[in-house]
């Protein structure tokens, strides 16, 4: 376990609402390596952002529930981050010195009220550093090594002055100010044109290859996905369905609504004239889901009986490929 940074097993976040209980992450298992990129990806809906809420402690505290185990590998041993007080010293110490997060969108993660500096040495300050000097010598730095053009003049804006590029690469120097060894990426280029986002990835990789960082890398895009991750997880309706390297999954995907995601990516050349491929019908609520194929009321390869009898168990592929379907069953093994 020594090259493995985070150990998620059987995570479950529910959120107890007046319809019901909506089990946004139910029943999560992976691991992430040091150095190495966990691609998470599945359609809006799927629990994708709610996995990284929970790991990092910030859902809402009356309403969700966080059960599972969530363990934080050090070399003098483990910290299970679900049994720790969200609002307590010891999970406010690990937030930013351990894992750190960038958000799905800087405008609304900033406060429109403070200064991107302020906001990036208030990390600092948080964690022990008592001179502003330094604190905000840092933070130049940290913005120029992002990419930030006249960091002396930026530092002293507001968010609203950035463009969202600039806004995104703030967002980036916030979180890994303090050289955390994990860093969750929440679609950190969805509202980015594709010259920045280009940009805003090479950055990333270069950090994560100076720094040594794990990355869990969440977004809806499979061309980023196929740009930055080693390993990938396949999510839908609050479940890993499919999960394997890089390759596996996109070589040899197994799980129909991997292929269905995959058969969605537009080719060039291949697609002039023709309708994209789509998966029917859409993501449902996860209130009070049925035990039983979450997918199946969408897959094009529904087994009466079967899909919509149980829960199918975790098949394995071949070494790191793990799939959870009945068409890999042992009793229904199709090729």
């Amino acid at each position: 376990m020594s090259d493995v940074v985070l150990e998620v097993k059987d995570l479950h976040t529910y959120f107890e609402l007046e319809e019901g209980t909506l089990k946004a992450v139910n029943g999560v298992s992976f691991a992430i390596k040091k150095n190495r990129t966990l691609g998470i990806v599945g359609e809006s809906g799927c629990g994708k952002s709610v996995t990284a809420q929970s790991i990092m402690r910030i859902t809402p505290k009356k309403t969700s529930s966080v059960s599972g185990q969530i363990m934080l590998h050090h070399d003098f041993g483990a910290i299970d981050i679900a049994q720790l007080d969200e609002d307590g010293d010891q999970m406010r110490d690990l937030r930013g010195r351990e894992i750190a997060m960038i958000f799905q969108e800087p405008m609304t993660a900033f406060s429109p009220v403070h200064t991107v500096g302020n906001q990036i040495m208030e990390a600092l300050f948080v964690h022990g550093e008592t001179d502003k000097k330094t604190a905000r010598k840092r933070a130049i730095a940290l913005l120029d090594e992002v990419g930030i053009p006249a960091p002396e003049r930026r530092i002293d804006e507001y968010p609203f002055q950035l463009s969202g590029g600039m806004r995104q690469r703030s967002m980036i120097a916030m979180a890994i100010i303090l050289n955390p060894r994990l860093l969750i990426a929440d679609e950190p280029t969805t509202a980015l044109d594709v010259t920045i986002q280009a940009q805003i990835l090479r950055l990333m990789k270069r950090l994560q290859r100076d720094n040594g960082m794990a990355i869990m890398f969440i977004t809806h895009d499979l061309g980023v996905i196929a740009n930055m991750a080693d390993d990938v997880a396949v999510m839908y309706l609050g479940k890993i369905v499919e999960f394997g390297s890089l390759h596996q999954i996109f070589k040899e995907p197994k799980h129909p609504y991997t292929k269905g995601l995959l058969r969605s990516i537009p080719k060039f050349g291949e697609t002039d004239g023709k309708h994209l491929a789509t998966i029917k019908g859409t993501v449902p609520v996860p209130l009070n889901p049925p035990d039983a194929c979450p997918f199946a009321s969408r897959c094009s390869e529904f087994i009466p009986g079967k899909c919509d009898a149980r829960m199918p168990d975790a098949v394995t592929i071949s070494p790191g490929h793990t799939v959870n379907c009945v068409l890999y069953e042992p009793t229904n093994i199709q090729t």
